[in-house]
């Protein structure tokens, strides 16, 4: 069925219910505002399957879980766009029936930050004794903080940002962590980036595939809203982000998975891709690195970055136990 959305009220922005998750809806439609003079807009938060659990979501099914309940909503006609971090969006499956990226707005700094309790005088993991403990949500950062720092304990913690950092600062149960890793995007829309005390360089922490980077799905057949997102839509975001997700979904990489993958656009114009895969205790790593010709498209540099990792022995470390 057809869902169409009538001109004379306000569009529709479906987000989670989350603090971050509703900055970034309200990032969005600060922007069409601006884009798109009159235009009016509604937030339709929603509370998540995936944000009520406190255990480990693979075992729920995936990240994809963030997205699935809105995705839903967008499918009905319920909101008339969604916003989502394109890193939770699954990239091993194809986007729900009937539903496109319609925009993809300028990356936001990737890279992922240390944060310490208050007070802490540490300002780098070197500074961390034998057994101190990180805590992290991702198997990504995990094996890559083993991998340079092998030295330390990683811990798994999930929750809002808040709820994390009340625990990193000892706040009801005692501290959770010596340290704790957080992406900078998140941090900066909520305004808490004055919590970093180091800035990983991608060289140290390769981020995730889509890190930084917030897309708008709608309907595919809803056009006056496809128009109306490109007003928003950052063709060089797109490129990149294209390239990586057809890495991750070469790969078949789930939430579970310790990959990573991050474009940028060189000053010549090209696209340079890097992706690696880990193991999970960061002990094996395989990497590789390629530019894109002038007339490639992003995806298909995407799957020669995956090519070569799989050459590698990528698969055997996706599929492995434990993995």
């Amino acid at each position: 069925m057809t869902v169409t959305r009538p001109t004379d009220r306000a569009l529709r922005i479906g987000t989670r219910a989350s603090a971050l998750a509703v900055a970034q809806a309200e990032q969005v439609a600060l922007l069409l505002s601006t884009a798109v003079p009159g235009l009016r807009t509604q937030l339709v938060p929603t509370t998540t399957e995936a944000d009520t659990w406190h255990g480990d979501l693979a075992s729920l099914g995936g990240k994809g879980l963030f997205v699935k309940a809105i995705d839903r909503q967008l499918q009905r006609g319920e909101v008339d766009i969604a916003v989502h971090c394109l890193k939770d969006v699954p990239g091993d499956v194809p986007l729900p029936d009937g539903l496109i990226f319609a925009a993809m707005l300028p990356r936001a700094d990737a890279r992922d930050a240390l944060l310490v309790p208050e007070g802490s005088p540490v300002t780098t993991p070197d500074d961390l004794p034998p057994g101190a403990v990180v805590a992290t949500a991702a198997v990504r950062r995990r094996a890559q903080i083993l991998a340079r720092w092998p030295h330390l304990t990683v811990v798994q913690v999930r929750g809002a940002i808040d709820t994390r950092l009340r625990k990193l600062d000892g706040a009801g149960e005692g501290q959770a962590a010596d340290a704790m890793v957080l992406g900078r995007a998140g941090l900066e829309r909520l305004g808490l980036a004055d919590r970093i005390v180091r800035d990983f360089g991608v060289d140290e922490m390769l981020p995730a595939v889509g890190a930084g980077v917030l897309v708008v799905e709608c309907r595919r057949d809803d056009r006056p809203t496809r128009d109306l997102l490109r007003a928003v839509d950052d063709p060089a975001t797109r490129a990149e982000a294209t390239a990586e997700r057809s890495l991750l979904y070469g790969l078949r990489g789930h939430c579970n998975s310790p990959i990573a993958g991050y474009c940028v656009t060189t000053a010549d114009g090209r696209l340079e891709l890097r992706g690696m895969v880990f193991s999970r205790d960061g002990s094996t790593v395989v990497h590789t690195r390629a530019r894109g010709a002038m007339s490639e498209d992003p995806g298909t540099l995407g799957k020669r970055v995956c090519a070569d990792l799989l050459r590698q022995g990528a698969r055997d470390l996706i599929d492995s136990p434990g993995q």
